[in-house]
């Protein structure tokens, strides 16, 4: 089984931050929309806040895939808190527009497509941060496993005898 190596979770990662950061640029536009032409309830203001939140937050990630050992944990603190919170997201968006009439609910009279890509791309984020958290683990085991010293061995086998100065 090959091992999981920074070569080939750098990509990955840098995949995942894109979808997760574009998804919440999308939520963050069609939530504002949703806003702008009103009434706006609680769970709309939510999905605004954490979206663009999300958009000033997600930025280190870019940069973590090169300096794991500075950021990585950064990143993960943020994963972790975001994945909860989209999480929440989406469940608000869930309840306002599959438990109800979607066309009369937040706002009303509007297209459910618009509601429904918006829930979808909630989902999205939530799907996409939670991914970026388990390669961020991945990425950070394997960079100090790739970067771990090097022990040498004797021609026996064993660890090379070491002398105390006395």
């Amino acid at each position: 089984m090959a091992m999981f190596t920074t070569s080939v979770s750098r990509p990955l990662q840098l995949i995942t931050r894109v979808l997760q950061w574009s998804s919440a640029v999308i939520v963050m536009g069609i939530t504002s929309y949703f806003i702008h032409v009103g009434p706006r309830g609680q769970h709309l203001i939510y999905q605004e806040v954490i979206a663009c939140l999300s958009v000033a937050f997600f930025l280190p990630a870019f940069i973590s895939p090169f300096m794991p050992t500075f950021l990585s944990k950064f990143v993960l603190a943020i994963d972790v808190i975001f994945s909860y919170l989209w999480l929440t997201a989406f469940i608000f968006a869930a309840q306002d527009y599959n438990e109800q009439n979607c066309y009369l609910h937040a706002p009303p009279f509007l297209d459910c497509s618009k509601k429904k890509a918006n829930e979808a791309f909630i989902f999205l984020a939530f799907f996409f941060t939670f991914a970026g958290m388990f390669l961020e683990v991945m990425s950070l085991s394997a960079y100090r496993r790739e970067n771990a010293p090097v022990r040498e061995k004797n021609g026996h086998g064993a660890a090379p005898a070491t002398t105390a100065a006395v």
